[in-house]
């Protein structure tokens, strides 16, 4: 699973308090144990069909079982708000009717009418109706819903959108659409009949394995999984998908998308191959399953899931060959995550919700991985800082441990630690093993667990079977302990015994971590490396050298998870830029000049010479760092920015430069913005749009008006802008409906402007909806902070009202929006 993340707008404004206010660890709920096996799944054969005006599925079951380890006359399965019809035991071909107990919907109870022994096979025949629209279920902040099945525009009541069927099982909903075991420490063989209108394509695990007319208008397609997996990676899709086919070793490799992007199929997709090819060879298992698809459907629930040999992907991946020009890594990582799910979930697949880690924080770390195959070492370390990031700005989940046995849900585990801090923890753990041990015990792990189950332990003893070390101090720490180290370095020079001295200080409460790393020193253009091992609250390191050093570099590899303070003088900063090798320490020095570029000259040259850096996002942190409202940094930076704008070929470099250009107002970029409305990435039209609005608003009114009908949401997000910059009455239906019509990342990307526009307009109506619309947004989106996010943006669109006629409605109407949001749960 990869879920999204509510970042743009919603990341820069709440501040870290706001995400504290969502419990981390939960000691007082449940302890999650792995489920119990008293039945043991075999196979699975299913025979569907889609009833679409009533939005259910009517069902057949033949599901094969045998006990586990004890003798046993019943059984359990979780069916979900089912209608049961018949259960049956088969002899050969005959059913003979079972007595069962479902009378709270959820758990279907069948007395099998004789005792089982164990490894004795049977066969249970279920006739039934799953129902998902009916069923009450909890998502969570990751996956958004839980019914399992999903019926989009069957009605096909909205013009324009795709009529589909789709599924997502993960965590525990594929039992809302067949009776099963629904937990990961089950697997089984699967065949699944899927009876749909002919004129659509279907999709599901394993392989095709005939397709037959089933009467006027209809088919049915039978796909078969030879090789066993967990219930919660069944997958089926239903549509109008158009298919694009690839080969790997002599394997099929499909995309499926809707019509309109199909030609960009290979452009989207085309890296895939790759993948399959670097990732087996790299782990030293080939790809397990005999095929690989991809599929791309509406109103998703996540950001995609890697059900076996069929990931299902939201709509975001899906562009257009002028979007992609704007496509990030960041963008393409999804891709190379479910894929690595294939070995680290489906092949091998955590025992349990609570051991989550040995699938997601696996899948994290792979994106990263591939990175570096591909893109380079730079693409790489830029993706894991920025999920280190990610995960050290939320302070609420420095409280829970990446393996973790108390919840009260299990979607509570798909977070931020599962994810990016586990990632960061196994890439760690690559960098103090190194590539030839840890790859290798990745291979140990895969191969003895091969399509059973795994936990952090299995994990932790094949590393300890390849290295010869106990590690038993990392995974308590880093897998079973909560919290990172958080850090002060501090430096001292001893000129009379050309002694160089670094504290390094841990401040987290609690014990301290025991931290292996790296300290390079820079003396006169060589550098000398001292491995270190910190196991102390404060520990001081010491180095003899020949002179005082240009440079200290604590923890030169930039693996470790911590948070730090480093007190090194601007000088040494300005050196490490320089001279170090790493994008992160790129980054760090272009952090530490952006504190003091108003008064420090050095400051300033290290920016500028960042303006000009091999990696594309460090250019980017150069330019977004530059205080431009500052007469001395903007005359030694408006040049080299105009001399960087008139060769960069980076689309999001561009767009970052027209932005930064059009907050100094200035009719010299007038040419610059209006040259650029002109460029094929959607993302410099809409940056050089809102550029052109600081110097020529009549102009760029006249341009956004021409894009209105563009759905694009660069354009879309420039249009808003420029109409709250400049529009009038007449351009707020557009901005309310743009709004209404976004996903929710799109709607957090409007949100700014949308409120200076309501500042703006003397429109009580307009003011209103306005409210309306971003206190639900911060309602809905609180346990992110939203609600804080929400309230600063209406309390600005109500001081922008302060001397107009309805100044004092305005202000009733955020009080109470503000209220609201306070008292939502």
């Amino acid at each position: 699973m990869k879920h999204l993340h509510l970042l743009g707008l919603l990341g820069l404004v709440v501040s870290s308090a706001a995400h504290a206010q969502v419990p981390g660890a939960k000691p007082e709920s449940p302890y999650r144990a792995s489920a119990t096996k008293v039945n043991d799944l075999v196979h699975t054969k299913l025979d569907v069909r889609f009833d679409y005006k009533k939005r259910y599925l009517y069902g057949k079951e033949w599901v094969t079982l045998k006990p586990h380890a004890y003798p046993t006359d019943s059984l359990r399965l979780d069916a979900k708000g089912m209608d049961i019809k018949t259960v049956a035991m088969m002899n050969g071909g005959q059913q003979t009717p079972l007595k069962y107990d479902y009378a709270d919907g959820m758990n279907l109870r069948i007395n099998l009418g004789r005792m089982f022994k164990p490894g004795e096979e049977y066969t249970i025949y279920i006739d039934y109706t799953s129902k998902p629209d009916e069923l009450k279920v909890q998502g969570s902040a990751a996956i958004t819903d839980a019914k399992g099945l999903y019926f989009i525009n069957p009605d096909s009541a909205t013009a324009g959108k795709p009529v589909q069927i789709w599924t997502q099982g993960e965590t525990e909903g594929s039992s809302a659409w067949f009776p099963t075991i629904d937990r990961p420490n089950q697997k089984t063989t699967e065949e699944i009949s899927m009876t749909v209108p002919a004129k659509y394509a279907t999709l599901s695990n394993g392989k095709l394995v005939s397709s037959t007319p089933a009467g006027p208008g209809l088919r049915t397609d039978t796909w078969k999984m030879d090789l066993p997996h967990a219930p919660y990676l069944f997958m089926m899709a239903v549509g109008d998908f158009k298919k694009t086919t690839d080969t790997w070793r002599g394997k099929e490799v499909s995309y499926y998308l809707e019509p309109k992007y199909a030609p960009f199929a290979k452009q989207i997709f085309g890296n895939t191959t790759d993948m399959l090819e670097f990732y087996s060879n790299r782990l030293g298992v080939e790809y397990p399953w005999n095929k690989y698809s991809q599929i791309v459907a509406r109103d998703y629930v996540s950001g995609a899931m890697e059900n076996t040999t069929a990931t299902l992907h939201g709509e975001q991946v899906q562009m257009t060959d002028r979007e992609l020009l704007d496509r990030q890594y960041s963008s393409e990582s999804v891709i190379a995550h479910e894929l690595f799910h294939q070995w680290f979930g489906d092949y091998v697949t955590a025992e349990s919700w609570s051991n989550i880690t040995v699938n997601e924080s696996m899948a994290d770390f792979s994106e990263g991985l591939y990175a570096e195959h591909k893109y380079g070492k730079d693409a790489a370390d830029a993706h894991y800082y920025t999920y280190l990031r990610r995960y050290l700005m939320s302070p609420r989940d420095a409280a829970k441990t990446l393996v973790r046995f108390h919840y009260d849900q299990q979607e509570e585990v798909f977070d931020l630690v599962s994810y990016q801090k586990g990632g960061a923890i196994v890439d760690m753990l690559r960098t103090y093993l190194g590539d030839d041990v840890f790859f290798a015990g990745l291979q140990k792990y895969l191969t003895d667990n091969k399509f059973g189950n795994g936990e952090a332990h299995q994990m932790r003893l094949a590393f300890e079977a390849v290295s010869g070390q106990d590690l038993n101090w990392f995974y308590n720490q880093w897998y079973f302990s909560p919290g990172h180290p958080v850090v002060t370095i501090d430096y001292a020079w001893d000129a009379a015994k050309k002694v160089q001295s670094v504290t390094v200080k841990q401040t987290q409460p609690g014990q301290p971590f025991r931290l292996p790393f790296t300290i390079d020193y820079y003396v006169g253009g060589k550098v000398m490396h001292q491995p270190v091992t910190m196991t102390e609250a404060t520990q001081t390191f010491s180095m003899p050298l020949s002179a005082k050093p240009e440079l200290v570099n604590v923890d030169a590899s930039k693996k470790l998870l911590w948070n730090k303070t480093d007190n090194k003088p601007a000088a040494e900063f300005a050196y490490q830029y320089s001279h170090a090798p790493l994008y992160v320490d790129r980054l760090e020095a272009v952090a530490a000049a952006a504190k003091d570029q108003t008064t420090n000259a050095a400051s300033r040259a290290v920016l500028l010479a960042a303006l000009n850096d091999k990696f594309y996002m460090v250019r980017q942190g150069a330019i977004e760092a530059l205080k431009l409202d500052d007469k001395t940094v903007a005359k030694a930076a408006v040049p080299a920015l105009r001399k960087l704008a008139a060769q960069e070929k980076n689309t999001i470099v561009m767009a970052q430069l027209l932005r930064a250009l059009g907050k100094l107002k200035d009719k010299k970029d007038e040419k610059l913005f209006s040259q650029q409305l002109g460029s094929q990435s959607y993302g410099v039209q809409g940056a050089a749009l809102r550029g052109l609005a600081t110097v020529q608003p009549a102009k760029a009114l006249a341009q956004a008006k021409t894009w209105e009908n563009d759905s694009q949401a660069a354009l879309t997000q420039a249009v808003v802008a420029t109409y709250a910059e400049a529009g009038g009455p007449g351009q707020w239906a557009y901005v309310r409906d743009k709004f209404d019509a976004a996903r929710p990342q799109g709607r957090f990307n409007l949100a700014e402007a949308m409120a200076k526009m309501m500042a703006r307009l003397d429109d009580p109506a307009a003011f209103n909806e306005g409210v309306t619309r971003l206190r639900d947004l911060g309602i809905k989106y609180k346990a992110y902070g939203a609600d804080k996010m929400a309230t600063k943006l209406l309390t600005d669109a109500a001081a922008g009202q302060a001397g107009r006629p309805h100044a004092a409605e305005a202000q009733q109407a955020v009080a109470k929006a503000t209220q609201e949001m306070q008292d939502a749960k």
